[in-house]
């Protein structure tokens, strides 16, 4: 009794020493010390990871322990979220495991990778009529109703044409990623936060809102509002980051601390 008494608290001391060190860690380079730790992976099943291989270029560009932990990353996506088919559309190992990946390659340097501001992801085969703007959308974030929504073909078209700065899957997904940067405990919630706010403030000093709009290089849609922006920008990010980061290397970097871009930065 007395040497289970002892463990645990040894256990609890040691847990006090490593928050305290991945804490301090988090304050001065600004990424947790630990990102990919599993104590057992999940594997996608054949079909699953036969469809991750022929159509994810991103996993294909992974070293092989990288794409391990890929894969289990993914498997917890899908077994996490609920898919739902509306307008016709079925839900497939295609639908889930593409979807999954956009989330999965967003997420990729963040310690704590699931959230809890969506819990279920609705498919539609082409755009749909919104309920809550009452008309017609590619994709939507709704946080209260916790839900994700897409249309099918704008999903798979934005991953097809890789240059054309067009992503519904990274437009959506950093929505969710904003809303979960300002709620979550976790570390790498906390360095999206600041570095999100630290973006925010620096698109709307007049002599940068300036320069920003006079290169002409972001959509308009990016400027209907702050959120707007974030998510435009990080289409930008993934689908052209060598122009981005000529153009915009500040703004480049800053993204690059927020999402920890530099724990798989040799995809480059």
């Amino acid at each position: 009794m007395r040497f289970f008494r002892i463990s645990f608290y040894l256990i609890g001391f040691l847990s006090f020493i490593i928050w305290s060190l991945d804490a301090v860690y988090v304050f001065f380079y600004g990424k947790p010390i630990l990102v990919h730790s599993y104590f057992r992976k999940k594997t996608l099943t054949f079909q699953q990871k036969t469809i991750l291989k022929e159509q994810v270029k991103f996993y294909k560009k992974l070293s092989t322990e990288r794409q391990n932990h890929f894969e289990h990353r993914l498997v917890d996506f899908i077994d996490t979220y609920q898919f739902i088919g509306r307008g016709g559309y079925v839900i497939t190992n295609e639908t889930k495991v593409i979807i999954g990946s956009v989330y999965v390659m967003m997420t990729f340097g963040m310690r704590k990778y699931l959230t809890t501001v969506f819990d279920k992801i609705v498919v539609y085969p082409s755009q749909f009529r919104s309920k809550a703007h009452n008309r017609n959308h590619k994709g939507e974030f709704n946080f209260r109703y916790k839900t994700i929504v897409f249309s099918w073909e704008d999903f798979i078209s934005g991953i097809a044409i890789e240059n054309d700065n067009l992503n519904l899957g990274v437009h959506e997904f950093t929505h969710t990623l904003s809303f979960h940067g300002k709620i979550s405990k976790d570390y790498s919630a906390k360095v999206f936060n600041k570095m999100h706010q630290e973006i925010l403030k620096y698109i709307k000093t007049p002599e940068n809102a300036k320069k920003i709009k006079s290169k002409n290089y972001f959509r308009k849609y990016a400027y209907t509002n702050s959120l707007e922006f974030m998510a435009v920008m990080m289409e930008y990010f993934f689908e052209s980051p060598i122009e981005f980061q000529e153009r915009f290397p500040e703004l480049y970097f800053k993204v690059v601390k927020m999402i920890n871009y530099k724990s798989f930065s040799d995809l480059k």
